[in-house]
């Protein structure tokens, strides 16, 4: 084998880590987005459950 290959097969594995990384990266950035989503949706669920709430408390009074 010569010098040359093994840098090329260095470069190629070199390469192929970072673009390994760069999809982890980007499907955990995926999942985050979700989450967070998610948590906008479920917090204003929470909002709008508390306005009801206090809405139905008012009326009683």
């Amino acid at each position: 084998m010569s010098t040359s290959s093994v840098s090329e097969n260095e470069s190629r594995a070199i390469w192929a880590n970072k673009l390994n990384k760069c999809y982890y990266q980007a499907e955990q950035l995926d999942k985050f987005m979700h989450l967070q989503a998610e948590v906008d949706c479920l917090l204003q669920q929470l909002q709008s459950m508390k306005r009801q709430n206090v809405s139905a408390t008012h009326k009683e009074e």
